[in-house]
Order: structure tokens, then C-alpha cells, then sequence
């Protein structure tokens, strides 16, 4: 049985007030049902961008309440499946992204989506790499908005978490109260212009139980690599925490020294920018999985 969850039932902020939308055994599916990061407030080209209610930015659909979880433990989230409608919406403007200083006003375009691609342009169509923007959980102490990355997830932008990905999410509150949403049909590393190709849709999540992993950040793992994903005020600070929480992992599950595994990121890990519009800038620590093997690491 696959439980669901509509987009009625969304958030605006992660927090451990919230009450959850559904109650979901560790080791079991859900589907959401979400909106795109604009809450499907632009759907034509006409849309008059200046009523769009900036209030309504970045909806999660849940929380889900995962039974059993406790703080120190990880929900296992697995991408079972991306499901896309057939539009993408992009947005920027005066202040908005890397080129906002450079812009006056609001610019939006309507992407259709046709045979696997998001038309840009009577000249360009990117092929669709559907993704999800914010996945999270409820911190500890606060609430968080669903635009703000940090180390509860939330809007990590990161474009690693395609199908069959695995997010690891630290429990910081009982029943973790996970949401996700904001999906992107393709998106660029650094998200400049503060927008992806933003589509609505349906994310199919399996999600398990680790207990007392206790992780400081969230990490994603595919079939090759394994990241640490770290976010702060400071794009080198988002990417110092990313490496340094990298090797304090791999040493406690390796014993290895800092010298070497300083030495095996430099020569076969990479580090990658995930966004760098949000109010705190997303970065990640990427290492290969067979290094990893090599030296018998496992996560737990």
C-alpha cells in the first residue's frame, strides 16, 4: 500500500508545531502531492507577477510523522519516483539571484513540457532531470521557513536528489515530521536567477529508519558518490563545514588519518556549489563509493 498525501496539506515553515498530515511506518511508502515553489500562483504568461503572494513561497506537502523516530536518528528517504506536470514556470527579478542588481522589475516564462523536454524557446529545450528543491524535517529549537537550507534539509536545492537517490536526514524532534516539495524539471547548479524550472507534481518516497546515526547535516547517496550537504551565510563557510564534516565521518568509520583523507577528497572527491541564492548558500562534499569500499566504510 502506498499511503498519499494531497497537496492540501502543505507548510510554509518546518517546525516541530505542525501537525502531521499522516503517520507513516519506517520502511513504508508515500506519495505527495505537491505544488510547484510558487504555490501555482503563475500559470499563463499574463499572470501579473506583481499579485503574486511572496508569502506563499516554497510549500512542502506533509509533515509526515515517521512512528518510532527519535532525535539522534535518520530517516532513510529514498526517491522512488519524480512525477512532473506539464508546465515550468521561471521567475527573476530586481534583487532576486546572482544578476538581480542588474534587473528592474519581475520577468517570469511558462515552460511547456513536450517529449521529455522543457521548451525554453523556439530555439532552446532543455531535457527534463526532474529534481526536488526542499525536503526536510522539523528542527529542534525553531522554525524554519521552507526557503531556508540548513541542517534540518529544507531548501537545499540540490541537484543530486533525482530518482533513486537517497537523502539521510537527521531526527532532531519525535516523528522527524518530514515534508518535501518545490520539484524542478531541470535546474542548474547555483540556481542563479533564484528560480529552477519550477513544476508542480507527485514524489514517491520510501522511508526508513536508522537509529542513533546521529548526522549533523543531511547527506545524499547514489549509485556512485556519496555527499555531505552543508549550508551557511557564507558560501566558504558552506563549503569548509561540507569537507570538514566529510572527513569526520569517514575518519569515525575508517580510521584513517585527516592527512590521508584529505588527500583521497583532493585527488577523487569533488566539491560542488548546490545554490547560492537562498538566505543561507548550500554547498556539497561529493566522494566517490568504491574509495569508500576500499578502505571498508559503511554509514551504518
Amino acid at each position: 500500500m502506498i499511503h498519499f498525501v494531497s497537496k492540501d496539506h502543505h507548510i510554509f515553515k518546518f517546525s516541530a508545531k505542525k501537525d502531521p498530515a499522516l503517520t507513516l511506518n519506517p520502511g513504508k511508502s508515500v506519495r505527495l502531492e505537491t505544488m510547484d515553489c510558487f504555490s501555482d500562483q503563475i500559470q499563463k504568461p499574463e499572470d501579473r507577477l506583481e499579485e503574486v503572494d511572496w508569502d506563499k513561497i516554497n510549500p512542502a506537502t506533509g509533515p509526515v510523522y515517521i512512528a518510532g523516530s527519535k532525535k539522534g536518528d535518520a530517516l532513510k528517504v529514498t526517491v522512488e519516483e519524480i512525477k512532473i506536470n506539464d508546465q515550468a514556470v521561471m521567475l527573476t527579478g530586481k534583487d532576486l539571484g546572482v544578476l538581480g542588481h542588474k534587473l528592474e522589475g519581475f520577468h517570469s516564462k511558462v515552460l511547456p513540457i513536450k517529449g521529455g523536454k522543457a521548451v525554453f524557446d523556439d530555439k532552446t529545450a532543455f531535457a527534463i532531470d526532474p529534481m526536488i528543491g526542499v525536503i526536510g524535517v522539523a528542527p529542534e529549537d525553531k522554525e524554519i521557513n521552507c526557503g531556508t537550507p540548513d541542517v534540518h534539509g529544507g531548501n537545499m536545492d540540490t541537484s543530486l536528489i533525482r530518482e533513486n537517490a537517497v537523502v539521510y536526514l537527521p531526527v532532531w524532534v519525535e516523528g522527524g515530521l518530514l515534508a518535501a516539495g518545490d520539484l524542478h524539471a531541470v535546474m542548474g547548479d547555483g540556481e542563479v536567477c533564484v528560480s529552477g524550472a519550477e513544476v508542480s507534481g507527485e514524489i514517491q518516497l520510501n522511508v526508513a529508519l536508522v537509529k542513533e546515526l546521529n548526522l549533523p547535516t543531511p547527506l545524499v547517496e547514489n549509485e556512485q558518490n556519496l555527499a555531505v550537504i552543508y549550508s551557511h551565510k557564507s558560501l566558504d563557510e558552506a563549503v569548509t563545514g561540507a569537507v570538514e564534516i566529510m572527513e569526520e565521518l569517514i575518519k569515525g568509520k575508517t580510521g584513517l588519518s585527516t592527512a590521508e583523507i584529505a588527500m583521497l577528497l583532493s585527488a577523487g572527491g569533488q566539491v560542488s556549489i548546490s545554490q547560492v541564492v537562498d538566505p543561507l548558500k548550500t554547498a556539497r562534499c561529493e566522494i566517490p563509493k568504491w574509495i569508500l569500499d576500499n578502505y571498508g566504510f559503511s554509514l551504518y
